[in-house]
């Protein structure tokens, strides 16, 4: 492998990393409340009844406040690509940056321009008016998120590009592609039906502890009803395009899947591991090291998750790594040797170019084009430098996956005890609701660890690795600055939650 600074590359990670873990605290509440207040006011024009009003008020309240501090950390997310990284932004800002500059140009402004009537408009403007100011508001956040997780799914599965080699640039080719691949309708569908479970589970936390504490009792109840039903629905879809998103990693991003699943060694009627706690992870030193300290499996279930075959052969980490034959997959050894002739040609193309050597030029690019699909590949010497941290991938994806099951069985006893006016008896279901707040952040972070430290060590899978992609920068101002975005991070959470308690704490909803 050539010199490269992995301080650097380490920093910069971490720096992302921060930024983009304390933004999404904030917008999965965002992207489900405000769907949330739109049915909550909905009911209040059809009803005419004013503490649906007060109701509304007090959601779309604590909807600004996550909303305000979201859209400041994802402005500095999108910055980061910049001065961050630099190389990945020249690499491909071509595809990328064409969803983001849509997001900003029509969800944002659709969005920011609605909200203000939203929030100031409800005694200047008509209901009717009002009502569609806050629907277009929560439409435009989502469509605010599909934008980048569009351009999220293309750097998992880059698809509807070119590589130009005379200007060193991946380009669009198909729009199309990029926005309606499976990756990316997976990705888009699973995310936001998830922030809608999360926005589900603020909302059922917030009204339990005011039924804890007997007081708001009207909002507590009504809004437990709406938020519940709410979050059934959506969480059961959260389930169905988790599904679909598992398989679609399985096609494009098989290593990915292995780790998720700590599968090392590649078997036909796979079983799933739904509980297990690793012991030693097999090194190349030592293969045959014991995986396991303990397992729950459940027969063929991985297979069949995988392939909708219960036959089907599910390759292990070992199997990409040495290749496998009777499979027809080619190894990393096989793949790094294509990646290191890419690159060569590539560099050769640029020489005969340069010495106006045709023949040399037209040479080297068709052994270029030849060998491209693994052009990352040649930037490693070790294959296993290319396996992703299984335990972190295998623990988060498990933790994920076992939290959403647990918020399926809140909502429906929510819902229940809700209609049949007994939530206010079921204390240790409101305590359990309450602690769902922070275990549902917890589940989207697991989530989003899988996703992204899941297919490390690519920033775009297969052809751009993170060490090539970041800013040729010193490395001590990236350290300075991840210093100073966590004090100021933090300071911000907690004024945010200090403000949301005091409007929490502060609201009387007038004894109805």
């Amino acid at each position: 492998m050539e010199h490269f600074d992995l301080a650097l590359v380490d920093w910069s990670r971490a720096q992302f990393a921060l930024t983009a873990l304390y933004h999404w605290i904030f917008v999965p509440i965002t992207l489900g409340t405000s769907f949330i207040i739109a049915i909550m006011e909905t009911i209040y024009v059809k009803t005419g009844q004013e503490i649906w009003k007060r109701i509304t008020k007090f959601w779309m309240t604590l909807f600004g406040i996550n909303f305000a501090i979201g859209v400041a950390t994802g402005i500095i997310l999108e910055f980061e690509f910049g001065t961050n990284w630099s190389n990945y932004s020249w690499f491909v800002g071509d595809i990328f940056g064409a969803p983001l500059a849509i997001e900003g140009i029509m969800a944002f402004f659709m969005e920011s321009t609605f909200i203000a009537i939203m929030f100031f408009g409800w005694d200047k403007v008509s209901k009717g008016f009002h009502l569609t100011s806050s629907w277009l508001v929560a439409i435009g956040s989502n469509l605010s998120a599909l934008w980048i997780l569009v351009a999220n799914a293309w750097m998992q599965n880059p698809v509807g590009m070119e590589f130009n080699p005379d200007t060193a640039r991946n380009e669009m080719v198909d729009f199309w592609q990029i926005l309606f691949s499976p990756t990316a309708v997976n990705k888009f569908l699973h995310v936001i039906t998830s922030a809608y479970t999360y926005s589900a589970l603020f909302v059922i936390g917030i009204s339990a502890w005011y039924l804890i504490k007997n007081k708001n009792l009207a909002l507590a109840k009504r809004s437990m009803v709406v938020a519940s039903t709410f979050g059934l629905i959506t969480s059961l879809f959260m389930v169905m395009t988790g599904d679909e998103s598992a398989r679609e990693v399985f096609k494009v991003q098989p290593m990915k899947f292995a780790a998720m699943e700590g599968l090392y060694y590649g078997e036909t009627n796979a079983p799933l591991v739904a509980i297990g706690v690793f012991e030693k992870a097999p090194t190349p030193e030592n293969p045959k090291a014991k995986e396991w300290a303990a397992k729950i499996e459940i027969p063929n279930l991985l297979s069949y998750m995988a392939a909708l075959d219960p036959n089907a052969f599910v390759p292990g980490i070992h199997d990409m790594v040495h290749g496998n034959k009777e499979q027809g997959i080619v190894s990393y050894y096989d793949r790094i040797a294509r990646g290191k002739t890419a690159i060569q040609a590539l560099a050769d193309y640029k020489t005969a170019k340069k010495t106006n050597d045709q023949n040399k030029a037209s040479s080297s690019l068709v052994t270029f084009k030849e060998n491209y699909k693994d052009f990352g590949y040649g930037y490693y010497d070790d294959p296993h430098d290319l396996i992703p941290n299984v335990p972190l991938t295998f623990y988060s994806f498990h933790t994920m996956v076992g939290l959403g099951t647990l918020f399926v069985l809140i909502f429906i006893l929510t819902l229940i005890y809700s209609v049949k006016d007994k939530i206010t008896n079921k204390r240790w279901l409101l305590y359990t609701a309450l602690w769902s707040i922070p275990l549902g952040f917890l589940a989207q972070e697991a989530g989003w660890m899988v996703a992204e430290f899941g297919r490390q060590p690519w920033v775009v899978q297969d052809y751009m690795p993170t060490l090539t992609a970041v800013s040729n920068i010193d490395h001590t101002s990236v350290i300075i600055t991840v210093l100073l975005f966590t004090i100021t991070f933090t300071v911000l959470l907690i004024a945010e939650i200090k403000i949301m308690l005091k409007q929490i704490n502060g609201f009387n909803d007038g004894g109805h």
